[in-house]
């Protein structure tokens, strides 16, 4: 290849890099325009630090993993941990599956009309999440009532080690439940983001973000039911300002591998702007005194 044409090709090289840079400042520009859609303050429970390991500390970019979950149909830790991993929620049934735009005519009846079903492809839809409310109350009083029967249980069977175990676990569950949990759970979903803001008002409480559905079944009382799956977030991994970084480097050099997010050591400003995009407005280290404090404080 002779100069001129190696020129050539490393302006075209550039020129592209200038325009993807430019589509990108201006979709963020046009995602902050205005006031946000909605601005939430969260804590180290919702929006945790990346674990401190060399590695992690030596890159020059930081981001905060949003952590969420789905109400369970039960109040057993193995519950909890279906619901975080496998996201699917009571409410997302047949009937909402439909208000997504997934075909479920064939119904459930037969495998073969499951299938069908199951063989649909995902689809993008706007997800609420709602923070520390009555769903996170439930999964507290779940938690709190299976406690008490294990430790009814083992005291009906004093002496007998696996009793005494499960009693203990459960009282442990309890308390990463009003300690360490995220109280951020996903509870419904749409297509149309005015028509959620306008059943779920209040913008302190509510995020509505960009995610993806896809079909799947669930077994209930031995009938299987058509059911939807929350496969992901657009964005879940949320980039710190290096402005803001400062708290938090701090703390990642703290002598630890996995963050005790047992006593919250920061609080996060998250807002979600016209795109349904979040971003960080500020970080501030919580106080000794606050860190054992209940639900966020609101911004409003």
């Amino acid at each position: 290849m002779n100069l001129p044409s190696q020129r050539r090709w490393l302006l075209v090289g550039l020129s592209l890099i200038v325009l993807t840079n430019a589509v990108v400042l201006s979709a963020a520009a046009l995602n902050r325009a205005g006031e946000p859609e909605s601005s939430v303050l969260l804590s180290e429970r919702e929006l945790a630090l990346p674990y401190a390991t060399a590695s992690r500390r030596s890159n020059s970019g930081l981001a905060l993993h949003l952590e969420w979950r789905v109400a369970t149909d039960g109040d057993t830790m193995r519950n909890l941990a279906y619901a975080r991993y496998e996201r699917q929620p009571d409410w997302l049934d047949e009937t909402r599956m439909a208000g997504l735009g997934f075909d479920t005519r064939k119904g459930a009846a037969t495998p073969e009309a499951r299938q069908a079903f199951l063989r649909q492809l995902s689809r993008p839809a706007l997800i609420v999440f709602e923070l520390a409310g009555p769903a996170w109350q439930r999964a507290l009083q779940q938690a709190r009532e299976n406690a008490s029967r294990h430790a009814a249980a083992a005291a009906a069977n004093r002496g007998n080690r696996e009793f005494a175990e499960k009693a203990k676990a459960a009282r442990d569950f309890v308390v990463q439940e009003e300690a360490e949990n995220t109280r951020l759970f996903a509870i419904d979903a749409g297509s149309d983001a005015a028509t959620l803001r306008e059943r779920y008002p209040q913008r302190d409480r509510f995020l509505i973000l960009r995610g993806t559905v896809r079909p799947a079944e669930r077994l209930r009382n031995g009938q299987w039911a058509l059911a939807g799956q929350l496969s992901a977030i657009a964005i879940q991994e949320i980039h710190v300002p290096y402005a803001q970084r400062g708290v938090l480097d701090a703390l990642r050099s703290e002598p630890q591998e996995k963050p005790d997010r047992s006593v919250p050591r920061y609080e996060v400003q998250l807002a979600v702007g016209q795109r349904l995009e979040p971003w960080i407005e500020r970080v501030a280290l919580l106080p000794s005194d606050a860190r054992r404090a209940g639900p966020p404080r609101s911004s409003n």
